[in-house]
């Protein structure tokens, strides 16, 4: 059945009996994550936890359904996670929910998976799931998700900086989160020990470079030319640029590329899509765009997407380390969308 944010929240912060499977979707991965936090922290830090993804589903099908019968062999509670699911874990689904009995609650990480997917509709159709769409927060909503997730680390958040911290990170919760974390971090806070948030501050930790121009880099890694990639990455290092500069304008395209995937997929019309972006997209972009879109499907799309989010914090773990992973995961992307090419 399909949720609300309410509904979704108040059944993970206490996990209903008759719930077996939460199902979380949409372009929004981070959003997701960040709801599967909720179903964490409701079941203990002393709960059994078990992972699994879609393709050790799609090896063993009946799989799912034993682990969510199981007992913990040490007598905790137990849960299961899953990342990467799609319609090749319809029969392990349907399996969970014919069992006869299932005591361990499952929460799915999806992605940006098709309207007219067969996992989604079994779920939508089921008294026992409960389905959640995630997508990109608008401008007001990112602010109160900033100063949220500023308040639970003791960080006190006022209107102009949560706005400054969307803003940096273009509206992604990861990248907020990696955010407010430094400063956290930096001002010594906690919820036990208060702080408030500066300018002062975020200007000490905002070391990025706005001057450079990371356009020629978002379209060789997106569209899969791997020379431009390197010739690109070879120029920036010159000038200097932080590597999250980078990862930045890489994260908007991603998630614009995923939004129009999501329409193109449901209405079948990609020029009907694109337009649809209206002025995210600069007119002498758009053949860019159209051909990043028709590369990248919806799964593959989200997993860019939480991938670089990814390499965006380790960027922020150390300058040596941290620049080394955020090439590596450039290059693997590229490659992919060079093999769809």
């Amino acid at each position: 059945m399909k949720a609300s944010r309410g509904q979704i929240e108040k059944a993970l912060d206490a996990p209903p009996a008759d719930i077996r499977l939460f199902l979380l979707h949409g372009p929004d991965e981070a959003g997701s994550m960040a709801l599967g936090k909720r179903l964490e922290r409701a079941m203990g830090a002393q709960a059994e936890r078990v992972d699994l993804d879609g393709s050790a589903l799609r090896d063993d099908p009946a799989r799912l359904a034993d682990e969510a019968a199981s007992f913990s062999m040490f007598g905790d509670r137990r849960w299961i996670r899953i990342n990467g699911m799609g319609d090749e874990s319809l029969p392990a689904v349907m399996a969970l929910m014919e069992a006869q009995a299932a005591g361990n609650p499952v929460i799915a990480v999806a992605g940006a998976i098709k309207s007219t997917s067969k996992l989604l509709k079994l779920a939508l159709d089921s008294p026992m799931a409960m389905v959640f769409a995630s997508y990109q927060p608008d401008a007001r909503e990112a602010e109160q998700i900033a100063a949220g997730i500023a308040r639970e680390g003791g960080l006190r958040l006022g209107p102009e900086l949560a706005r400054r911290i969307v803003d940096l990170a273009n509206g992604n919760r990861a990248l907020m989160t990696g955010e407010i974390e430094k400063l956290i971090l930096y001002l010594d806070a906690s919820p036990d020990s208060p702080r408030d948030a500066t300018a002062e501050a975020l200007d000490a930790l905002s070391a990025d470079n706005p001057d450079s121009d990371a356009a020629p880099l978002v379209n060789a890694v997106l569209g899969g030319d791997l020379p431009a990639m390197h010739r690109e990455l070879g120029r920036l290092v010159e000038t200097g640029t932080a590597m999250a500069a980078v990862l930045r304008p890489l994260i908007t395209r991603a998630m614009l590329i995923a939004n129009i995937r999501m329409s193109f997929d449901d209405s079948g019309r990609l020029e009907a899509a694109i337009d649809s972006a209206g002025k995210q997209i600069f007119w002498k972009d758009k053949p860019l765009v159209t051909r990043q879109v028709r590369l990248w499907n919806a799964q593959g799309i989200a997993r860019v997407i939480q991938r670089l989010a990814q390499a965006e914090r380790a960027s922020r773990s150390g300058k040596g380390l941290g620049d080394l992973l955020v090439r590596h995961e450039l290059l693997a992307i590229t490659r992919q969308a060079a093999r769809e090419r």
